[in-house]
């Protein structure tokens, strides 16, 4: 007594159901379920039809859950990996631009608390590195590193 094998339909709504997925991450995940006479585009072509697939709804969900950790420089690599087009990677960096700053000094709080400024050049490239890594652009680093968290 066995259980059928859900089709293509079935696997991309559950997937939908969890979080958003831009068409081509679908597609990946879909390849290796897709068996003889099924058509993995045309399910794909009916679930954006009905707007199921969405690629601004999946980059709002990325900014929603990861913005307040990482830059904008990382929030678009993670876009771009997602298969979006580029013009939407780009709106979306120039919205997050606005808030580099203040995201950058809670993230610095948050790992460095509110120590004074870093004393030695060690130091200060240690935090410089560890704020460049998350995506912040190289100017907001720089201002909030060599502030010690004031932004000023």
């Amino acid at each position: 007594m066995g259980f059928a094998t859900p089709s293509l339909k079935a696997r991309a709504l559950r997937l939908l159901a969890q979080r958003e997925h831009s068409r081509g991450e679908l597609e990946a995940k879909l390849a290796r379920h897709v068996q003889e006479g099924e058509n993995l585009a045309a399910v794909l072509d009916e679930l954006q039809a009905r707007d199921f697939i969405n690629a601004e709804r999946v980059a709002e969900s990325v900014v929603h859950r990861r913005a307040a950790r990482f830059g904008a420089r990382r929030l678009a690599q993670e876009l771009r990996s997602k298969g979006l087009q580029e013009d939407l990677v780009r709106a979306t960096a120039a919205q997050l631009a606005g808030t580099e700053l203040e995201r950058a000094l809670a993230v610095w709080r948050q790992r460095f608390g509110s120590a004074p400024p870093a004393a030695t050049p060690q130091e200060r490239g240690r935090q410089m590195r560890f704020l460049a890594a998350r995506g912040f652009a190289a100017d907001v680093v720089r201002r909030v590193v060599q502030n010690g968290g004031d932004g000023e």
